[in-house]
């Protein structure tokens, strides 16, 4: 595809997140928002008008038989963006996943497959990466400025109330995959994971402490990397002061990030250690650009037109579903997990509580 061509858009599910990435896809050159599909109608037709969306439908095939398209934007309930993603690539379409990608480590293992045999790409959407302040403590890790990575701290410490999880379709194994570690959390140490590279190992604990809910509320894990670095993970929606906190402390400076749901250049924090204060100067340069939904779909956008690997393809996404699962695995069996230990006969590959429900189970037993 050209840069001169445009890219046609189609949004399948037009409520809350689908109009961040409207708003992201109205910054890109090149773009045409061509439909909007829900099975209400009249939500799509708003939608469409809040948006300069060139028209509805009520399914991706009806869309599809209207005229052509390029790439889809699925911005459904976690349950749906696994056959979503299929039938998007099914006709040869590009699509882009919300987080989730998929409830299940096999249902990502199925997805790389259709990918594999389609001329359509996946993207998740893990937009933490792209904003300019990741990007910049990439570049110095790589130039040895910063030394090896030594500790780390990477919480989600989020507040949801009960009616949150009253709705029908929230805070189900089988609709939304998990709690704040499949839900919440997981952007978090997706960014520690793009930055500190692979992990090897986790311990953790997770349980239900203040909500009516089949998942958990809450958990814990401490993570081992293959560098040798240890990190703490914390994924929480019961926390009233909320926060998204990481620190991650190297040889040479610790470096801090705190935002909510999204950070610029102003959210980070670089303190060297004693005698290397020349790595201020290093951090302290370069275009300022936040992260979010924009700065994703510009490098996916780039990523069409030009004919490369889109970021975060599922490949990429799956080391931080698998970290997932893993957090899950190790809080239920009160075992450590490693990296590759959940596979196709682990009970965990095909659903992250391992078909056991345990908070279920244990409510149960304390009623």
């Amino acid at each position: 595809m050209t840069d001169t061509k445009k890219i046609r858009v189609a949004f399948v599910g037009t409520g809350g997140i689908a109009n961040a990435h409207a708003e992201a896809l109205q910054q890109q050159p090149g773009i045409e928002l061509t439909v909007a599909i829900d099975l209400d109608a009249t939500r799509a037709q708003e939608f469409a008008d809040k948006w300069g969306v060139t028209r509805t439908a009520a399914s991706l095939a009806a869309a599809v038989d209207g005229g052509g398209l390029d790439l889809v934007a699925i911005c459904t309930p976690p349950s749906s963006h696994f056959p979503l993603a299929l039938e998007a690539l099914s006709y040869g379409l590009h699509a882009v996943i919300e987080k989730p990608p998929a409830l299940s480590l096999s249902q990502m293992r199925e997805l790389e497959k259709a990918e594999a045999a389609s001329t359509g790409t996946l993207s998740c959407v893990f937009q933490h990466r792209f904003g300019s302040g990741a990007q910049r403590l990439l570049e110095l890790q790589a130039s040895g400025a910063l030394g090896k990575p030594l500790v780390g701290t990477c919480n989600t410490l989020w507040f949801r109330d009960q009616p949150y999880f009253d709705v029908p379709w929230r805070g189900l194994w089988d609709v939304e995959g998990g709690g704040p570690t499949m839900g919440h959390g997981i952007h978090q140490f997706d960014l520690l994971l793009h930055l500190w590279g692979p992990w090897a190992e986790v311990t953790a604990f997770a349980g239900k402490l203040a909500r009516r809910t089949d998942t958990e509320d809450a958990s814990a894990a401490v993570v081992r990397f293959e560098s040798g670095a240890i990190a703490t993970v914390i994924n929480s929606v019961i926390s009233p002061r909320e926060t998204s906190y990481t620190r991650l402390d190297f040889e040479n400076a610790t470096v801090e990030l705190e935002h909510l749901y999204g950070y610029s250049d102003n959210n980070w924090t670089l303190t060297p250690a004693p005698g290397r204060e020349d790595v201020v100067e290093l951090w302290n340069h370069g275009e300022d650009f936040p992260s979010g939904h924009a700065a994703q779909y510009r490098a996916l956008i780039r990523s069409i037109q030009h004919g490369t690997h889109p970021p975060v393809s599922i490949t990429d996404a799956y080391a931080t579903m698998e970290l997932a699962a893993a957090i899950y695995a190790s809080s239920v069996s009160g075992t450590t997990i490693a990296r590759g230990q959940i596979n196709e006969t682990n009970p965990f590959f095909t659903r992250m509580d391992g078909h056991l429900e345990p908070w279920k189970q244990e409510e149960a037993l304390n009623a």
